[in-house]
């Protein structure tokens, strides 16, 4: 068997693997000698068919076979021990008048190969590190929120100033049909809180969407619709009351600090405060941190210049699905991967210029860790450690699992090693400049 390598270009390849007779002809024949052993055809006792028959029967399938196994084998082999750092699976070139009559075989490959760039992760950039601080607003407000959850809830009849009423928010032509409950201080205008005033269950009010809140975002949550919908959205809708309520806040005293924290933990209002905006600022700190991630990741697809294979790519996509693309089809699929593919070369890449590794003790490490504040969130504040080693144990039996944990610890290592290189400036910002920002508004 002979393998010989031809490059079209810096990203493309052809490897043409010469088979003769004398590289499969043993295997072909011990494969027609198992047949004629357990073969059973009419007219012949089991174990005496003609090797003549069996194989004129069988003769070219076990061919194919086993030149298809034998092309595999070294093909597979070859680019290992060549190091070629290919993209997609080989494509063999198709012969039209490919002679399976002959003894000698000679089979041609196209390769898409890896290009060779650099990432500089020192180079000059706009990006922006958040740090989201809880102001005292969002503390004021969170407080009156724990006040309101853990106070009275009583039920009304008719709507009074500083009532909450739940209802259905509708417009059939744009399909929102969604239910929520509001508070009549949550409208920007004052004019449409009064409208509700004196409004009963199974009444209907019918509002304008423009200005309708002080932030278009909230448009989301109440009707239920996407980002991209909410701006400058200018429709009428229907809210229909079905329930009525206030609420008897409940008294800011240890008893409630208690059943929020625990005994003792918090004792004062101020205190109560505190312990909020630790809380919050925990978790904008994970907000901030996927926003810097997402903003470094297109950053870096954006600026780290290098080809791709593309027309061979293209070609692959059709046959590397169950249900073979079209040539259109393909190269939409292309288009909509690019980006995904051109940030896993460089994702591979500083991976390899940073010995960025994750080992399997590193992964116990960091699932015992989720699953350690996942027990938390239910109450579970000291599991021992057999019970926790055992739920490590029975999610990395499952392969997805471990594929999925994986992403996440590298993704964790990478945003280390971009907080560590990249020179981003520095932004402090409350949540609603953040969500702002988050969304290009800003």
């Amino acid at each position: 068997m002979n393998i010989t390598r031809s490059n079209v270009d810096a990203l493309n390849a052809v490897v043409t693997v010469e088979v003769s007779k004398n590289d499969y002809a043993e295997k072909v024949q011990k494969v027609l000698a198992d047949y004629k052993k357990n073969a059973s055809i009419p007219g012949f006792r089991k174990g005496t068919v003609p090797m003549s028959l069996i194989q004129k029967q069988y003769g070219k399938a076990v061919l194919l076979d086993e030149v298809n196994k034998l092309l595999q084998d070294s093909l597979n082999n070859y680019l290992v021990e060549e190091k070629l750092d290919i993209l997609g699976n080989p494509l063999p070139k198709v012969t039209e008048d490919f002679d399976w009559d002959t003894e000698d075989y000679k089979f041609e490959f196209e390769l898409g190969l890896s290009p060779e760039f650099t990432v500089d992760l020192s180079a000059k950039n706009n990006l922006t590190s958040y740090k989201i601080v809880a102001d005292e607003k969002m503390l004021n407000d969170q407080v009156a929120r724990i006040q309101k959850q853990y106070g009275k809830l009583i039920a009304k009849d008719t709507v009074e100033e500083g009532n909450d009423v739940s209802g259905i928010f509708s417009n059939e032509e744009k399909g929102i049909n969604n239910r929520t409950t509001i508070s009549l201080d949550a409208f920007a205008d004052k004019k449409t809180a009064k409208s509700f005033i004196g409004k009963k269950v199974g009444d209907v009010v019918t509002l304008k969407t423009k200005g309708l809140f002080d932030d278009d975002h909230k448009l989301m949550d109440y009707l239920a619709i996407g980002h991209d919908d909410v701006h400058g959205l200018d429709i009428e809708v229907t809210f229909t009351i079905d329930e009525v309520t206030t609420h008897e806040p409940a008294n800011l005293d240890q008893e409630l600090f208690d059943k929020l924290f625990g005994p003792k933990v918090v004792t004062s209002v101020d205190e109560l405060k505190a312990k909020i905006k630790e809380d919050a600022e925990k978790q904008f700190e994970q907000q901030a941190d996927q926003k810097f991630l997402n903003d470094v990741t297109e950053f870096l697809i954006d600026n780290t210049k290098f080809d791709l294979p593309a027309e061979f790519l293209k070609k692959w996509i059709q046959t590397a699905t169950e249900n073979p693309m079209t040539a259109e089809e393909a190269e939409e699929e292309f288009n909509k991967s690019e980006k995904g593919l051109r940030y896993q070369l460089i994702e591979g890449k500083l991976m390899a210029d940073n010995n960025l590794q994750i080992t399997f003790e590193e992964l116990k490490d960091y699932t015992s860790e989720l699953i350690k504040k996942q027990m938390a969130q239910f109450g579970q504040m000291n599991p021992t450690d057999d019970d926790v080693k055992g739920i490590v144990a029975r999610v990395l039996s499952n392969q997805e699992e471990v594929k999925r944990l994986s992403e996440q610890l590298m993704s964790s290592k990478m945003l280390s090693l971009f907080k560590e290189k990249i020179k981003a400036k520095s932004k402090e910002v409350n949540y609603e400049d953040f969500i702002k920002a988050m969304y290009g508004e800003i």
